[in-house]
């Protein structure tokens, strides 16, 4: 259910683009947005995560950044942002906090040595950061229209592919009762 609420601002830009043009699109994105995080703000127990915090921090400056100035560089800029700061965060954790977020967000879940949280934390870091670049590529030597299709359809897919490769390289390193009671739980 999360994933479906969190999914329903990008649903609503792209049907604003495809129905007038960016910077209303730009404008129904900040405002979908907005509604989302104060309905999980509240859903949570008047809780945030950091990710939505920023995420909806980078939507509000670059979106008003684009309506402003009549400037659609600054909406494309903020998805390579955004991937960036959660690469940078991702390295942080692991290489100066010696906690990596990826252990800090699902260990209490799962049982694994440290070298595979260490392994996955730096994966993700650096899909976000090939993410970040890949937009950029896009963004700026493409047309809007396939930039938006890609902002929308692409990067969703290849992040719900890193997701599931992410799951898999997670279970064949669960101790194997853990696979076992795992397996169990679905019958």
């Amino acid at each position: 259910m999360k994933q479906l609420v969190e999914f329903i601002p990008l649903v609503i830009f792209f049907i604003v683009y495809k129905m007038v043009d960016i910077y209303a699109a730009t404008a129904a994105l900040m405002v979908a947005m907005t509604i989302t995080f104060i309905y999980s703000y509240f859903k949570n127990g008047k809780k945030a995560e950091k990710m939505q915090i920023i995420t909806l921090a980078m939507i509000l400056i670059f979106g008003t950044l684009t309506l402003v100035l009549h400037d659609d560089v600054f909406i494309k800029w903020k998805v390579t942002l955004v991937y960036a700061v959660f690469s940078i965060a991702l390295l942080v954790t692991q290489f100066i906090f010696k906690k990596p977020a990826i252990k800090q967000m699902l260990g209490k879940e799962l049982e694994l040595p440290d070298n595979i949280w260490n392994n996955l934390n730096l994966a993700w870091a650096l899909f976000f950061a090939s993410l970040g670049a890949i937009n950029v590529y896009v963004a700026f030597t493409m047309s809007q229209e396939v930039w938006v299709n890609f902002k929308v359809f692409g990067l969703l897919a290849v992040t719900l592919l890193f997701t599931i490769l992410s799951g898999l390289y997670l279970y064949k390193h669960l101790p194997q009762d853990s696979q076992k009671n795992s397996v169990n739980d679905k019958k």
